[in-house]
């Protein structure tokens, strides 16, 4: 079964959360003016039901003066009949207000007169009964239709009967008034059509605008797939378009940094193979020069061998030290392991410059190193060797003959710092950010022919870090270079 694509998953997500968030706002209108017609409707019954009752009392108050004579229940009827078919229809009609019908019962709640049949129900009479009795208006609400059906269907909403007590000559009776709200039915009918075009074009707009806004995602994402592909066909040329200033451009700037790294990592190892195959081709090739010069002349001549055996010796001590660089970035890639011991910093400091100094002592630099005083710690004493005879060795390669090498250190509460200066060829700014890399070695260096392969640095800086450190760089071109450790103190 083949899966659905990311462009119409997204477009399928698109649709179904419009019609959501449409369907809920046209809801949630749609009850909004359902109720407020509703209120409409309820609130002109109880205007008609008080002018009604009015025009009742009027009517029932004429018939008592007519001539002084008592009238019967019948003529009562007729009477109030004709007062409000003369006196409604003035009324109601200058504010435009129909709909409304009528029924009058006596005090026995009989029905003496209508407007229509619409104006009777028989389910009405306990309220009805209380407005007699009790001389307080009542109300019952009727039921309406199904209050959604209205969205697709005609609207049905519900009526409100007002039953209003009114004095009667023969004792208290009830009016009854009921308004069928047509006109607030034909409103909410009106709108219908209006609204499910709204809500079609709404949902299609959103549609619109969100697949609009996700051309962004998938084209980034069209962008990392050619990237990846390049990367895996060793290409590392492919750039990401990373312009605004907003999360897509800034997924394209972290990838772009990354294929940049790589790139730099590629260049560095092709610069390590460069240098490795010189470096290695050249005691190769003593070695076997020397062996065969061994196998000619040195049983005869002891001179000969001896010198032979001390370029064999110096050849191969060459190698293993490239040998030793490369196990060491392997086992960073492992992790590194410390111990834990107690220490004192100044004396593994005055230690390594003893035995740096002792290589370089042709090329007559002064090495300074800490007071006399103890720096007492708590680490890994090979590992913190390591680090400072990579500093000194680098500050002893690069400074020139007669020049000075620093090496102190300052104890706080909480870290310890080792601060390696020399007044060597100091480093571009434009290096002085790659030299922790791996198989990266300045232009000067190499130009200068200074042997190395660009790992000791790297070596320092993951120890460094895997021991909570950090260590920073600055330098002048010309003036010389200083490297600053800090690390975690401990207790000793």
């Amino acid at each position: 079964m083949r899966r659905m694509s990311l462009r119409t998953w997204l477009l399928l997500v698109s649709v179904v959360f419009s019609l959501i968030v449409v369907g809920g706002i046209l809801l949630t209108a749609y009850v909004i003016l359902a109720d407020g017609m509703q209120a409409i409707a309820f609130d002109v019954t109880e205007r008609l039901a008080a002018t009604a009752s009015v025009v009742t009392a009027e009517a029932v108050q004429a018939t008592e003066t007519i001539g002084g004579q008592k009238l019967s229940s019948d003529e009562l009827a007729e009477l109030a009949q004709a007062g409000l078919e003369r006196h409604l229809p003035q009324i109601l009609n200058p504010s435009a207000i129909g709909g409304a019908e009528y029924a009058l019962y006596n005090q026995n709640l009989e029905l003496i007169w209508h407007s229509a049949p619409a104006a009777v129900a028989t389910d009405q009479q306990p309220d009805r009964q209380r407005a007699r009795d009790d001389g307080v208006v009542t109300r019952t609400k009727g039921s309406a239709g199904n209050f959604l059906a209205g969205l697709v269907n005609r609207a049905r909403l519900a009526t409100l009967v007002v039953h209003e007590p009114v004095e009667l000559p023969g004792g208290r009776g009830v009016l009854d008034v009921t308004y069928i709200p047509r006109s607030e039915e034909r409103a909410i009918d009106s709108v219908r059509l209006r609204m499910a075009l709204l809500a079609v074009s709404s949902v299609l707009i959103m549609v619109a605008l969100m697949q609009t806004s996700m051309v962004w995602v998938l084209n980034l994402v069209d962008n990392l797939r050619r990237a990846a592909d390049s990367i895996d066909a060793g290409r590392l040329d492919e750039r990401l378009p990373d312009a605004g200033q907003n999360e897509v451009g800034a997924l394209a700037r972290s990838v772009n940094r990354l294929i940049e790294r790589l790139q730099r990592r590629s260049d560095a190892q092709a610069r390590f193979v460069a240098d490795a195959s010189h470096e290695l081709a050249t005691p190769v090739a003593g070695i076997r020069g020397y062996t065969s010069i061994l196998r000619e002349w040195g049983s005869a001549d002891p001179k000969v061998r001896e010198e032979a055996i001390e370029a064999i010796d110096r050849e191969s001590t060459r190698m293993s030290r490239l040998t030793a660089d490369l196990l060491n970035i392997l086992h960073a890639d492992q992790g590194v392991v410390l111990k834990r011991e107690a220490l004192d910093l100044n004396v593994v400091v005055r230690n390594r410059i003893a035995g740096v100094a002792s290589r370089w002592i042709d090329k007559n630099l002064e090495f300074i190193g800490p007071d006399e005083e103890s720096c007492s710690m708590m680490g890994d004493p090979g590992r913190i060797e390591d680090i400072v005879s990579i500093l000194l060795e680098n500050a002893a390669k690069y400074t020139p003959s007669g020049g000075t090498i620093s090496a102190q250190t300052e104890c706080r509460r909480d870290t310890v710092t080792i601060r390696v200066s020399d007044t060597g060829q100091g480093i571009s700014e434009a290096d002085i950010g790659r030299i922790f890399d791996r198989f990266y070695r300045t232009e000067a260096s190499r130009a200068a022919g200074e042997s190395g392969f660009g790992l000791g640095l790297a070596i320092a800086k993951n120890i460094i870090t895997s021991m909570g450190g950090e260590i920073e760089v600055s330098s002048i071109v010309g003036a010389g270079t200083t490297f600053t450790v800090v690390l975690p103190r401990g207790r000793a």
